[in-house]
């Protein structure tokens, strides 16, 4: 005998959570699957950043800022949320130019930012490091959340609030609109599936996976323990590496050749993707990273050359009072080269929801509300 619900979401990470949380909301009944006890991959392993102004203006920062107060929204449900702000902190002419264009263009693209000069800056973020400052860009609108903890909240909120069902340990082997089934031997009956396992649709559909264009990054991050004395990081750290990183800075006319300069200056961070970023979860750890590593050049043992890179780097930004690495880990996720979300449906009424290229927890919940009207 089949069980019967609206909605099966497969996954029990950010999106596959974001996804139940919208369904559930308009009055469907959900049932969640994940294979694992909790939420173990790159919904757990990041930076608990939520992260606007890292989105190209227009439609994509629109969804991050929705996100953004989805998140407020759970603080209500027990989830640590602290709203931070982000630093960009540049100290070379040439990144001190693109964020100058960048302060200049914003309020026309309706993107919340301002530029802080040196002496200002030392003052209102003393955790920077001042020596060769010369100039940061400030956003208030970016968030912190502790992945673990959040993903350990969310699930018992939708479950007491809307009755959503989750099933642990359990892998869906089969589906078979309107069928899903376990490997247990169990099946459901639904109206929608929705396969939210980032790169792991692999698994139920490799013909899809394989058209997708989708391509898995690896990255390296590390955390130390908690600062004593109650010491703030305040804003989340970023430096002018960052600028090279993220695509809201494209605007810039400079940004072509500030990347020139990475290039010959510092090809191993180019080589590795490390562009470096700090935040500091609600226990004082400050969680550091990272570097981005593709497909076939992806290894399974982590890389110490990449930690310290990214550790020197992050000397020339803040000033920690004990910056010893308690913690290191990697995650993978799946990108998609030109969307913020790869999305498909391989049967009718079933729908592949792969992860939004490493911003989930910047763009989860405002793609769901968005996906579900």
């Amino acid at each position: 005998m089949s069980r019967r619900e609206d909605v099966a979401v497969v996954g029990g990470g950010i999106v596959g959570l974001a996804h139940a949380w919208s369904a559930a909301a308009r009055g469907l009944s959900v049932v969640v699957f994940e294979r694992g006890p909790r939420a173990e991959m790159a919904s757990v392993r990041n930076f608990g950043m939520v992260w606007p102004i890292g989105q190209p203006a227009g439609e994509r920062y629109e969804t991050a800022m929705r996100s953004r107060a989805r998140w407020l929204e759970l603080r209500d449900a027990g989830v640590w949320v602290e709203e931070c702000g982000a630093v960009h902190v540049v100290r070379r002419p040439d990144e001190l130019q693109v964020i100058e264009e960048f302060a200049a263009v914003a309020p026309g693209l309706g993107v919340a930012c301002e530029l802080v000069r040196p002496a200002d800056a030392a003052r209102r973020f003393p955790a920077l490091n001042p020596d060769g400052l010369l100039g940061v860009l400030h956003s208030p609108t970016e968030c912190v959340v502790d992945p673990r903890q959040a993903l350990a909240v969310l699930p018992e909120f939708l479950a007491r609030k809307f009755g959503v069902e989750f099933r642990y340990r359990t892998a869906v082997t089969d589906v078979q609109m309107p069928f899903v089934r376990t490997a247990a031997g169990d099946e459901w009956r639904v109206d929608r599936c929705l396969v939210c396992s980032g790169a792991d649709f692999e698994t139920l559909f490799p013909r899809e996976f394989a058209a997708s264009g989708l391509t898995r990054c690896k990255l390296q991050m590390m955390a130390t323990g908690p600062q004593p004395g109650g010491w703030k990081l305040g804003p989340h750290v970023a430096g002018g590496l960052t600028l090279a990183h993220y695509a809201a800075f494209e605007v810039c006319e400079s940004l072509p050749a500030l990347k020139e300069r990475f290039a010959a200056e510092m090809p191993e961070h180019v080589k590795l993707g490390i562009h470096v970023m700090a935040s500091q979860n609600h226990l004082g750890e400050v969680v550091i990273g990272d570097s981005h590593e593709y497909d076939d050049a992806i290894s399974p043992f982590d890389s110490r050359r990449t930690d310290d890179l990214i550790l020197d780097y992050l000397k020339r930004l803040v000033r920690l009072p004990d910056p010893t690495i308690h913690r290191r880990w990697h995650g993978v996720y799946a990108k998609h080269p030109t969307h913020p979300q790869f999305a498909a449906e391989p049967q009718p009424g079933c729908h592949l929801l792969a992860s939004p290229g490493g911003a989930g927890m910047t763009l989860a919940f405002g793609l769901a509300e968005a996906w579900w009207g």
